[in-house]
Order: structure tokens, then C-alpha cells, then sequence
């Protein structure tokens, strides 16, 4: 009889952030940053990013939450060791926020989970004298 391996459904999530100032207007208080994420495997069994729910909250306690299907139109299937990365944006009316949030999953064998999004900061650069 064949052994078993425990499935796992595991992923790591890295986030870069930069801010736009060509696209900003900090005297209407609009400030835009892109973020690009890396999504990688690292669990043992196909899965496939159905949706994402993030909560971004600013300096002055704002909290706008953002739920949709996919990411930048699409719904990656993620092998084991392989990853996905994309790019998006957020405006806010702050100099500094940050975001959190989850993406939902459907693995290849059925089980449905949801992977966490570590918080990060969006901030404009600060200059130092």
C-alpha cells in the first residue's frame, strides 16, 4: 500500500511598494502607489487564486476595504515551487497607509483555503537634512 503524504496548502507572499509621484497630488491629498506581489508555492498540491480581499487603512484611521475576483484580471494556477507576480496600485488620501489583507484559494484536489497577506506600508520617501 502506498504511503500517504500530507497535503499542504502553503504559500509565501513578498511585497514590494513604491511611490508614484506623477501620479499624486499631495495638495488634494491623493497620493498613489503601485505594489507589486510575489505569490509563491510552497506547499505541495496545485491551487488556483480564485479572489482577494484587502483592507487598507490610513494615517488618519480611514479603512477601505477592496474584495474582487482574481488579480489584475486573472486567476493564476500555482504549481508547487512555482510562483506569480503582478503588479497593481492603491490611491489614499494620506502620505502613509498600509494594507493587509487574504487571498482565497481552490486547491487541484478540491480543498478550498485562504492565505493570509502579511501588512505592508505604503509611504512616500522621506528626505533627511
Amino acid at each position: 500500500m502506498a504511503e500517504h503524504r500530507k497535503a499542504s496548502y502553503q504559500f509565501k507572499i513578498t511585497v514590494k511598494t513604491v511611490y508614484l509621484p506623477e501620479q499624486s497630488s499631495p495638495e488634494q491629498e491623493r497620493y498613489t502607489f503601485a505594489y507589486t506581489i510575489t505569490i509563491a508555492n510552497t506547499g505541495s498540491i496545485p491551487a488556483q487564486l480564485i479572489s482577494r480581499h484587502w483592507v487598507i487603512t490610513t494615517d488618519d484611521g480611514e479603512v477601505n476595504e477592496v474584495k474582487g475576483l482574481g488579480v489584475v484580471g486573472q486567476q493564476p494556477l500555482i504549481a508547487p515551487g512555482q510562483g506569480f507576480e503582478y503588479t497593481s496600485g492603491s490611491q489614499v488620501n494620506t502620505p502613509t497607509a498600509t494594507m493587509t489583507g487574504s487571498y482565497f484559494f481552490v486547491a487541484e484536489d478540491g480543498e478550498r483555503f485562504e492565505q493570509e497577506i502579511p501588512p505592508f506600508v505604503l509611504s512616500i520617501p522621506r528626505t533627511l537634512h
